[in-house]
């Protein structure tokens, strides 16, 4: 059985054709514990805890991607070209740009704007605009609606920076309607779009840049299940 640089599976197939990809291992164990069935852990290089099981008797696999695009484009590459994954949907949290996106939103990432220089390697001769999988946007949805879950359907930003000496950079970015921002996304879609594969980002607003409310981390890693419980229906 090959392995890469970052993951060390010893069994041929023990990852499952959809993967999900929350940024905290803990929170990829957490799902593990609490969620699958019969989960066995296919990796722990540098920690990045990954696991095998099935939700509703559906093979799923869900593995921390770390934090940024350089981390999460490493991960879901391997995973695409080397492990043979399809489906791939980030389960994240991010800071809400609007008023009307509150904390512990549910957010399902239509497109992913980005301050990062990851499309440059694909020589394009223009702007690229990383967008999700239709298949998997409409399929997650369908789900929450069936579950009653309010979600908000829009463009998130994917930044490079978390500390920003620029402070005010965020309202110009709000003002063209972003939802939110996190750091992985536009790789992972770019990553999936190269490769031919299907990629979806579902967040959970964990603080508010609009009125500066906040969640604690255990919450993060923790109780933003709601988004945990959509991504699991997309096997």
């Amino acid at each position: 059985m090959e392995k890469t640089p970052h993951i060390e599976v010893d069994q041929e197939g023990l990852i499952a054709k959809t993967v999900l990809l929350p940024g905290d291992p803990l929170r990829a164990k957490f799902i593990a514990e609490n969620y699958l069935e019969n989960a066995v852990m296919f990796n722990k290089v540098r920690n990045m805890f990954g696991y095998t099981g099935t939700y509703k008797g559906k093979k799923i696999s869900v593995m921390g991607s770390g934090m940024g695009m350089p981390s999460i484009g490493i991960y879901s590459y391997e995973l695409i070209h080397f492990y043979g994954v399809q489906n791939l949907i980030r389960i994240g949290s991010c800071g809400s740009f609007q008023e009307h996106v509150k904390v512990r939103d549910v957010i399902l990432g239509m497109a992913a704007s980005t301050n990062s220089n990851f499309a440059s390697q694909y020589n394009l001769p223009g702007t690229f605009a990383p967008t999700a999988s239709w298949s998997l946007l409409k399929k997650a949805a369908d789900v929450a609606e069936q579950k009653e879950i309010p979600v908000k359907v829009g463009n998130i930003l994917s930044s490079d920076i978390f500390y920003n000496a620029d402070s005010e950079a965020w309202k110009r970015w709000a003002g063209m309607g972003i939802l939110a921002v996190e750091m992985e996304a536009a790789a992972l879609y770019m990553n999936a779009a190269k490769a031919g594969a299907n990629a979806l980002c579902i967040l959970t607003v964990s603080d508010s840049l609009v009125n500066h409310e906040e969640t604690t981390s255990e919450e993060r890693e923790k109780s933003f299940t709601q988004m945990m419980e959509i991504a699991l229906e997309l096997a």
